[in-house]
C-alpha cells in the first residue's frame, strides 16, 4: 500500500466541502488537506444556484440535525461574513397566511419555531399590512433573525483561506472511482490516482453514486428537483422589506414560491420543484439519459409520486405556464404582473428519497472505516454548512 498523499482528501467544492476542509484544518494545522473538485471553480450547483437565505430554523422537527444544525448556522454564517467582510443583510421573513386553512397551519408552525428557541412573533392582519403594505395575508409570523447572502461569496472566500493556509484544491478534476483499503482511501481521478488517510464525499447531486461505488451500503436514491425562479422588474426598491414566504402547504414536501430580496439588488420568485430531465439540469430541456432513467427506474420514485400526484401536477402544471406560476405569487402580492416575471437561473436539488417514497427529510451521514460520506444535506445546508463541518469533522475523527 502507497504512503498516503494526503492526509485528509474532500471531494466535493460546494459550501458544505469547504467548511469541512477549513475544519479539519484548524484542528490539524499541520495536515495535508486537498480538495477535489470536477469544475473549474468552486459552488457551481447548489451552493451557487439557491435563494441565498440565511434560515432561521422556523420549519424543522424539533430535535432533528435540521433544527439543531440550521440554529448554530445563523450565528455561525454572519459571524463568518463579518470576520471577512461579506455583505449580509438580516431583513427578516414574513411567513403570510392569506386564509382561514393556512391562519390554522400558521399557529403549528409558531409552536413548532417556538419549541426550536427561533425568535419569532405573530401579526395580525393589520400589522402585517403596516409592516408590508404590498402584501396581502389575513395573519402572518415575523421571524426577524432571517436574513441573505450570497452563498457563492462565502464559498469562494473559504477556498482562499483554505489555500492560504497551505491546503490544496485540485479544480477540473472527477472522481472517477476508487477503494477503501484497511490503509485508507484510494481514488481515481480524471488526474491521477490519489491515496488519502481519510476522506470526506460531499458529492451533492451524485452523493449516492459516489456512495455506493465506494462500498457505503445505502437503501435511498438522489431524485433531482429543478427549480425554476424569476427575477422581478418594473417595480420599486421598497417593493417589501422583508422575504416574504407562505404557509407551507403539509401535504407538499416543498416550502412554496417566496418572494426574496437579493444581495445585489431587486428580487425573486420562486422556486418550483419539479423532476429534472438531469441532475445538473439548469434548464427545463436539459437531458441526460442515465440520470433521467436513474429516477424512472428506482421505485422509490413513482411511490413518491403517488404520495404526491397533486401537487406533483400542479408543479408541473406551473412550470409550463407563467400565468399559472404567477397565481402563485399574487396570492400575497397582487401587485405583481405577467409582465414582471423575468429569466433567471434555475437551481437543481438533490433529494434522497427512501424505497418506500419517502423524502429523506433530515441531513443523513454514513461512515465507513476511513471515510464519511454526506448523502442528503438538502436546506438549509448552506446555513448550516459550518456547524456540519464539524459534526463530520467530530464523527471522522473519531473513528479509527
Amino acid at each position: 500500500m502507497p504512503t498516503p498523499t494526503t492526509d485528509f482528501a474532500i471531494i466535493g467544492g460546494g459550501i458544505v466541502g469547504l467548511a469541512t476542509a477549513l475544519d479539519l484544518q484548524s484542528r490539524h494545522p499541520n495536515a495535508k488537506i486537498i480538495l477535489l473538485e470536477k469544475e473549474p471553480q468552486p459552488a457551481q450547483h447548489q451552493t451557487g444556484h439557491n435563494s441565498g437565505v440565511i434560515h432561521a430554523g422556523v420549519y424543522y422537527a424539533p430535535g432533528s440535525l435540521k433544527a439543531k444544525f440550521c440554529a448554530l448556522g445563523v450565528t455561525a454564517t454572519n459571524a463568518f461574513c463579518a470576520e471577512h467582510a461579506i455583505p449580509t443583510q438580516t431583513c427578516g421573513k414574513l411567513i403570510v397566511a392569506t386564509n382561514a386553512d393556512e391562519l390554522a397551519r400558521m399557529a403549528t408552525l409558531e409552536s413548532r419555531a417556538r419549541t426550536n428557541g427561533i425568535p419569532i412573533e405573530r401579526l395580525t392582519a393589520e400589522d402585517a399590512q403596516k409592516l408590508e403594505p404590498n402584501i396581502s395575508a389575513t395573519g402572518a409570523l415575523l421571524s426577524p433573525s432571517t436574513g441573505i447572502v450570497d452563498y457563492a461569496v462565502m464559498a469562494r472566500k473559504m477556498a482562499d483561506i483554505l489555500t492560504s493556509r497551505g491546503g490544496e484544491i485540485l479544480f477540473n478534476t472527477r472522481v472517477t472511482g476508487g477503494m477503501e483499503t484497511p490503509q485508507g482511501i484510494t481514488l481515481h481521478t480524471t488526474n491521477g490516482t490519489l491515496s488519502a488517510g481519510k476522506a470526506v464525499f460531499c458529492a451533492g447531486l451524485h452523493a449516492d453514486r459516489v456512495a455506493r461505488a465506494f462500498g457505503a451500503d445505502i437503501q435511498f436514491r438522489i431524485i433531482p428537483f429543478r427549480g425554476d425562479y424569476f427575477a422581478i422588474k418594473n417595480q420599486p426598491d421598497d417593493l417589501v422589506q422583508h422575504l416574504i414566504y407562505p404557509i407551507p402547504d403539509p401535504e407538499r414536501p416543498f416550502l412554496g414560491v417566496h418572494l426574496t430580496r437579493k444581495m445585489n439588488g431587486g428580487f425573486t420568485v420562486g422556486p418550483s420543484a419539479v423532476l429534472a430531465g438531469a441532475r445538473e439540469g439548469y434548464g427545463k430541456f436539459s437531458l441526460n439519459a442515465a440520470d433521467l432513467a436513474s429516477a424512472l427506474t428506482y421505485p422509490g420514485f413513482w411511490k413518491l409520486l403517488a404520495r404526491n400526484a397533486g401537487s406533483a401536477a400542479d408543479e408541473l402544471a406551473s412550470s409550463l405556464s407563467k400565468q399559472r406560476y404567477l397565481k402563485k405569487v399574487q396570492k400575497y402580492c397582487a401587485r405583481i404582473t405577467l409582465n414582471d416575471l423575468a429569466p433567471y437561473k434555475s437551481g437543481v436539488r438533490a433529494q434522497a428519497v427512501a424505497p418506500d417514497g419517502k423524502i429523506i427529510d433530515d441531513f443523513l451521514f454514513i461512515d465507513t472505516r476511513h471515510s464519511l460520506h454526506v448523502c442528503n444535506a438538502p436546506s438549509p445546508a448552506a446555513t448550516s454548512a459550518i456547524p456540519i463541518a464539524a459534526h463530520i469533522a467530530d464523527r471522522l475523527l473519531a473513528a479509527q
